[in-house]
């Protein structure tokens, strides 16, 4: 029997009206050389009717004896899969024709590169449009954002079956909604992390999704991940530091105070000068990751600015080196006097 060299893995809850659709853009695929291991997770609706009903030989749809959420559904999928190549897709996201061929041929061409992701569009209302703040990604930017946030959507990765099946477990439930963020760590340690920066998927987003109803419980995940990656850096401080950066870069609370802002200030400081010195970076590299951590700092201090949370001068005093200002940005002088008025307003509205 000739095993297939891709394997698509998938947990399916409640996807009926959506799951068909997404397989199509499978079996559109100009690879065909893929198997599907689907993971129904004791549905309530018809989805493991409407799986059952799609004639196709490679795939695979298993039923799950009880709910145990996608996490384990996806561990089960993992279990079954016998490709060279794992492919993650999620119910109600569609994959480009040429999507597998794309990153298959990455992976062939890259044999440093244990994981290859690509970018998305985000599909609202069934109209695809341009991802929030979509940009090049290089694997060394890639790199330096998962010391803060999660740089890749999970549905458009692929990676190497024997890291995957090295990691025990493939994903682990206790960091639900944030178990992708945390493999990216995991599977770091077999190779490189890369991303084709067309889009090769689009996310549907929709009310129902995790990251709409459950943002507590993922900040609280992605703070745990990065607690164990903080840990060597900041020692008995990497809890706290962690639930700063999950909350406010990654959560994008607005940063309540100037002490908070300066703790943000120093952590990023840091981290940036571990990351720098810890990495062989060629004179374009170190450009763009400057460049993105003073990215990430006008995150942490624009809102703070416009909510009047934060002067202007107090900002400035706890601003890294490399965030450049020039005297004639507008956001300047238009961010501190929005604060103002929005300051002014609490006043007034508190000495009612």
């Amino acid at each position: 029997m000739t095993l297939p060299a891709i394997s698509v893995i998938m947990a399916a809850y409640n996807g009926a009206s959506l799951v068909e659709e997404t397989i199509a853009t499978l079996r559109e695929q100009t690879r065909t050389d893929w198997e599907l291991i689907v993971v129904d997770d004791c549905s309530t609706d018809n989805t493991l009717e409407v799986l059952r009903s799609i004639r196709d030989p490679r795939i695979r749809v298993i039923a799950s004896e009880r709910n145990q959420g996608p996490v384990c559904a996806r561990n089960i999928a993992i279990a079954e899969a016998r490709g060279h190549y794992i492919a993650a897709l999620d119910q109600d996201d569609l994959c480009t024709p040429d999507r597998f061929a794309r990153q298959a041929a990455y992976l062939d061409a890259h044999p440093e590169t244990v994981l290859v992701a690509s970018a998305a569009l985000l599909m609202e209302d069934g109209i695809p449009g341009r991802w929030p703040n979509e940009r090049s990604l290089s694997p060394a930017m890639i790199d330096w954002l998962l010391f803060t946030q999660n740089p890749l959507v999970w549905s458009t990765s692929m990676f190497r079956a024997d890291a995957a099946r090295a990691l025990t477990p493939f994903t682990r439930p206790e960091l639900r909604y944030a178990e992708d963020f945390d493999l990216y760590h995991r599977i770091r340690a077999f190779g490189r992390l890369a991303r084709i920066d067309e889009p090769l998927l689009a996310y549907r987003c929709h009310p129902g999704g995790a990251s709409q109803k459950f943002r507590t419980l993922m900040q609280a995940s992605a703070a745990a991940v990065l607690a164990g990656r903080y840990a060597r850096i900041f020692g008995e401080d990497a809890e706290g530091h962690a639930a700063l950066v999950a909350q406010y870069l990654m959560g994008r609370d607005p940063v309540p105070d100037l002490p908070t802002l300066g703790k943000l200030s120093r952590i990023l400081s840091k981290l940036h000068t571990c990351f720098v010195a810890e990495n062989e970076l060629t004179p374009q590299s170190r450009t763009e990751i400057d460049g993105e951590y003073a990215r990430l700092w006008w995150l942490l201090a624009r809102p703070a600015l416009r909510q009047g949370h934060v002067g202007l001068r107090g900002a400035l005093g706890v601003r890294p080196g490399v965030v450049r200002i020039h005297p004639a940005d507008p956001d300047l002088i238009v961010s501190p006097l929005i604060g103002q008025a929005r300051a002014l307003v609490r006043s007034f509205g508190g000495r009612r």
